[in-house]
Formats: C-alpha cells, sequence, structure tokens
C-alpha cells in the first residue's frame, strides 16, 4: 500500500514537529549515543537553513521542533558562504551548484536524511553491524507559532519527567531546558523563539524564565499518559523562580503533536491544508477536531495510508 505524501509547506518558513523512532529493540541510544547525535543535529543545523526550536533525545527515539526556511528567505550569496564553510577542500562553487544547494538545504526531508544516516554510519561502525538503525521514516507535524508552538515545546521538554527518568525536566541533559540551563545556550544552537512574542518579553534571561515557568506548571498537570510533576517541588518553584501567576494549562491530550498532520487555530489548519491537499489525491473537504482543553486550537488527523 502506497504512503501518504509527507506534508510540507516550501513557500514559507514553516515549524514542524519531528519524531523519529530506532528499529532496534529496547534503549540503543546511550548517553553517548545521545551526544553523538545532539552533535550531528547541531552539525547539520548549521549547515541547512533551519532554526533548532526544541528537542528531546530519548532512549529509543527523540523530538525535534524545527523551523524551517524556504528558498525565498535566502539569498544565494548566503548559500555560497554557507558551502565555502561546510566544504573545506576548496571545491569550485557554480551557479548550478548553489541552485542545487539552496533546494536541498531548506528541505526538511534532506535535513533529516542527513542526521539519521550520519548517525547510522556511526552507531553500524562502533557496534560493527551493518543494516538500518532508525524505523520506519520519520513523523513531522506542522504546527502553528505562539500558543500551538509553547505547548508542543513543553511536551517535548516533559518527556523525560513523564517517562520517570528525572523529576526537573532540566536535570535531563538532552532536551531544550536541559541545553539552556547546562551551558546557557552560549553557542546560540537554539532558537528562544518559544512561541511568546506576544508577552511582549525581549531579554532572553526573562524569556527563558517565563517558558521554564510555563513547562512547570504543564509539567504539574496528570495527562493521564506517564508521570506528572511532583507537585511540591513545584510549588517550591513558584516561590523560588516563577515571576508571573500566569500558568496556561496544558489539558489536552499529548497525541495530538504525535497523530495529526496539522495543529493550530482553525483558520490555520485549513490554510495550510489547502495548500497540501493535492497530495492526499482527493478533493474531499476535511473536518477539523477541537483540541480538547485548549480553547481555539484545532487538529487534521493525518490519514492513514
Amino acid at each position: 500500500m502506497s504512503r501518504i505524501p509527507r506534508f510540507l509547506k516550501s513557500d514559507t518558513s514553516t515549524i514542524y514537529h519531528i519524531m523519529s523512532r530506532t528499529a532496534l529493540d529496547g534503549y540503543p541510544l546511550s548517553d553517548v549515543g545521545k551526544e553523538v547525535l545532539l552533535e550531528l543535529i547541531r552539525k547539520f543545523s548549521s549547515f541547512y537553513v533551519v532554526d533548532v526550536l526544541g528537542f528531546a533525545l530519548m532512549g529509543n527515539h527523540f523530538h525535534l521542533a524545527v523551523r524551517m526556511h524556504s528558498t525565498n528567505e535566502i539569498s544565494d550569496d548566503a548559500i555560497r558562504k554557507r558551502m565555502e564553510t561546510w566544504y573545506a577542500d576548496g571545491r569550485f562553487i557554480t551557479p548550478a551548484a548553489i541552485s542545487r544547494h539552496k533546494k536541498m538545504l531548506t528541505s526538511l526531508s534532506h535535513y533529516m536524511k542527513s542526521i539519521k544516516q550520519a548517525f547510522t554510519r556511526y552507531y553500524n561502525k562502533t557496534h560493527n553491524r551493518r543494516g538500518f538503525f532508525w524505523g520506519d521514516r520519520f513523523k513531522s507535524v506542522i504546527v502553528e507559532d505562539g500558543p500551538t508552538l509553547i505547548n508542543l515545546l513543553a511536551y517535548i521538554d516533559l518527556n523525560p519527567v513523564r517517562a520517570g527518568l528525572v523529576q526537573k525536566p532540566e536535570d535531563y541533559r538532552w532536551n531544550t531546558l536541559g541545553y539552556h540551563t547546562g551551558n546557557g545556550n552560549i553557542d546560540e544552537f537554539l532558537n528562544t523563539d518559544f512561541g511568546m512574542k506576544e508577552w511582549n518579553e525581549y531579554d532572553p534571561a526573562e524569556i527563558l524564565s517565563k517558558y521554564r515557568e510555563f513547562v512547570y506548571e504543564t509539567g504539574a498537570l496528570d495527562t493521564g499518559k506517564g508521570k506528572a510533576m511532583d507537585s511540591a517541588l513545584v510549588q517550591a518553584e513558584r516561590i523560588k523562580k516563577y515571576l508571573l501567576t500566569r500558568a496556561e494549562r496544558f489539558k489536552y491530550r499529548t497525541r495530538y503533536f504525535t497523530d495529526s498532520g496539522i495543529i493550530g487555530s482553525k483558520a490555520f489548519v485549513q490554510e495550510a491544508f489547502d495548500g497540501i491537499k493535492h497530495l492526499l489525491g482527493s478533493k474531499d473537504e476535511r473536518r477539523f477536531t477541537p483540541v480538547a482543553g485548549v480553547k481555539g486550537m484545532y487538529s487534521m488527523k493525518k490519514l492513514q495510508g
């Protein structure tokens, strides 16, 4: 049975939630493996035209939230400079090569292929094996900026908490908050756009503090899937750290961030769907499902092949 084409928007910058799971049994992504995978994500994100907004690397899968930019948002000269930095052998860079790279470096599929193939080569070499490391093709969900994005980022950061690996998200080394608190994001690998533009906050420290508050308040909720954060711990953090009393509650089920094809406001979902519905080979109109507990947010289920 043929697969449904991936939902992609190539004419404008677009946020995606990416998920990929290993094909191996157990938890083959060790601490060393996670460090290698993180370094590969950092490496290829400096080459591709992408902003990394959040991530969580788990024992058998990983999550990425990225903003891919379109070809009309970057100049040929900027592509040339990326190529000159990347290809240290001084190869001749032709206009045709620049044109090809412009399409490649703004492609979500090429970006993910580079990361996953490089990690497979590393894993197979260090474990003296051959074959696939990753399972089926990666999943991707188109995500609206703003409240939808910050809820997604909280969901990603809370993965190790829900799995019972740590009590606080920043105690985990291989996620967004762990990266921010571990080295202060001094290399600017992570973009600090947490979907909070409407809060009119521009101080990076205040932005991170408010995002951390949002994650904690979200983590305190019992979603019925995985562990919630300890209430006493959250209360202590409120007293010591939180500058705001507002905490938007995370009342919808997390499956919308993994099972959906598109999530956001009804208008956003409709516009995004209109742009990709030809990929489904159908002219049928789709009904969009309200996300429980979040006013004004809708989901379009990705159809099965």
